[in-house]
């Protein structure tokens, strides 16, 4: 499942679903959680519910659900029932142990996305991913509900970058999703207007190892998509490294335009020609 973009439509505005699948984003997340209001949420469900029914196989559909120690969890659960979804959100996750709490739930298998740093707990259970790999499709954070829970005035500096408590959440999230080889997906640019920060913000998860990033307006995924999208001149460096490489199977480190390049430099490679589908 290609992961770039995945832009966040409420789950009770189903007049926004068919503009959400045509944004070019390479995932809609149909929200069941915090943009739907608690007495909207029986409508989202079946809204939800026809929408993945139509569409389920047809492209990448996520379903966020409520948090598993809400009293909406069970109705979202047996709202999925019988549906195959590409993946359930799962917000507030707190470890392994939660995942393997919502796999017990689901009438079959289906890949879950938590959401990893929700609340004070979840910080000290990010390691724990690693264990239940197989039953996810990535990983990613969110600093909001961790800064209300934590009463901080703000997550964020001036210029849109997190402060030390919360750049820490987003670290572990990184590391976290990499121990266990899965994507690490960045959390949500709030200001959808601001795309130059938008683009300086992207480019900045796209450097630390961030393969994709949530979106909440369709006007971000034409940026988020072109900078996790490798461009002609990385794809072309990749390729001399991985033919390089694969001329001298036997060496650990090679000459390349005047640079000395070992393992790490053909994993990079790799990684961006399967960025780039190649």
């Amino acid at each position: 499942m290609k992961l770039r973009s995945l832009l966040f439509v409420p789950g009770d505005r189903p007049e926004r679903f068919e503009k959400a699948l045509a944004s070019g984003a390479d995932a809609v997340i149909l929200d069941l959680e915090d943009s739907v209001a608690p007495a909207n949420k029986p409508r989202a469900r079946q809204a939800v519910h026809d929408f993945v029914l139509r569409h389920a196989g047809e492209t990448n559909l996520l379903v966020r659900i409520n948090p598993l120690a809400s009293p909406e969890f069970e109705d979202d659960v047996a709202a999925l029932s019988r549906l195959h979804p590409s993946a359930i959100m799962l917000p507030k996750a707190e470890g392994a142990a939660s995942v393997l709490n919502l796999a017990g739930s689901l009438a079959s298998a289906i890949p879950i996305l938590p959401i990893a740093t929700e609340t004070p707990s979840a910080i000290f259970e990010i390691g724990s991913y690693q264990d239940v790999a197989a039953s996810l499709c990535g990983l990613t954070w969110g600093a909001e509900d961790l800064s209300a829970v934590m009463g901080a005035a703000t997550a964020r500096r001036t210029d849109g970058r997190y402060t030390p408590p919360y750049e820490l959440a987003r670290s572990l999230t990184l590391f976290a999703a990499h121990a266990a080889a899965i994507p690490a997906i960045d959390t949500v640019y709030p200001d959808f207007h601001d795309l130059s920060g938008l683009r300086a913000y992207v480019g900045r998860a796209r450097r630390d190892g961030f393969s994709g990033m949530m979106a909440i307006h369709p006007s971000q995924i034409e940026v988020i998509n072109h900078a996790f999208t490798p461009d002609a001149s990385e794809v072309a460096w990749a390729e001399k490294v991985a033919a390089a490489f694969a001329a001298r199977p036997d060496a650990g480190v090679i000459q390349l335009d005047g640079r000395m390049l070992d393992m790490p430099h053909l994993k990079l490679a790799l990684r961006i020609l399967n960025a780039a589908g190649r």
